[in-house]
């Protein structure tokens, strides 16, 4: 199954991927540094972050799930450094 997720953070922001193996324990690669620096110490000791399935296909091509995860980062404004943890495609206010 190809799915495409988005990964809420505590602090509200999100970050969108894909994974077309579907695998539960897969959180993406966002920028380690940039959630790193929205945290205190103190808040890293108890984390909680969501994952949710947001668009899934069974018959997809890789071409076609990347179009989605594109498309699903767009809508989501996930690129904005205010919203979210994507750095591609690049924001453009």
């Amino acid at each position: 199954m190809n799915v495409i997720y988005k990964i809420t953070y505590p602090n509200g922001k999100i970050y969108i991927g894909q994974d077309v193996t579907d695998d539960i324990t897969y959180f993406g690669s966002p920028n380690r540094d940039l959630i790193e620096n929205d945290f205190t110490r103190d808040q890293k000791r108890d984390f909680t972050i969501r994952k949710e399935i947001i668009w899934e296909s069974e018959t997809a091509s890789i071409e076609e799930v990347t179009k989605m995860e594109i498309e699903k980062i767009k809508k989501w404004h996930s690129n904005d450094p205010n919203i979210g943890y994507n750095r591609r495609p690049k924001f453009i206010e």
